[in-house]
């Protein structure tokens, strides 16, 4: 975890997608990783939980910074699913 300039407590990381999703009539197995962003309470709860852990996350796409344009999800929701 680090802090930004204004003081805020931020936690990037890597989220890994793994589902089934309907398309064009079949069943399609989707693999993704996509980056992540957390500030102040979701960036401490989610440095609290162990490598792995399952959660449901929302949020909003945007570009890291004005420099970069990756994409990335800066999380503003977490729901921790039980038993991971």
């Amino acid at each position: 975890m680090r802090h930004t300039p204004a003081g805020l407590a931020a936690l990037e990381f890597k989220l890994a997608h793994e589902s089934e999703q309907g398309e064009a009539g079949g069943r399609r197995k989707v693999h993704a990783e996509l980056g992540a962003i957390a500030f102040e309470a979701n960036a401490r709860l989610i440095a609290g939980r162990p490598l792995g852990s399952e959660m449901r996350l929302a949020g909003f796409l945007s570009a890291k910074s004005k420099r970069s344009k990756r994409l990335m999800l800066h999380v503003t929701n977490i729901e921790f699913v039980e038993g991971t």
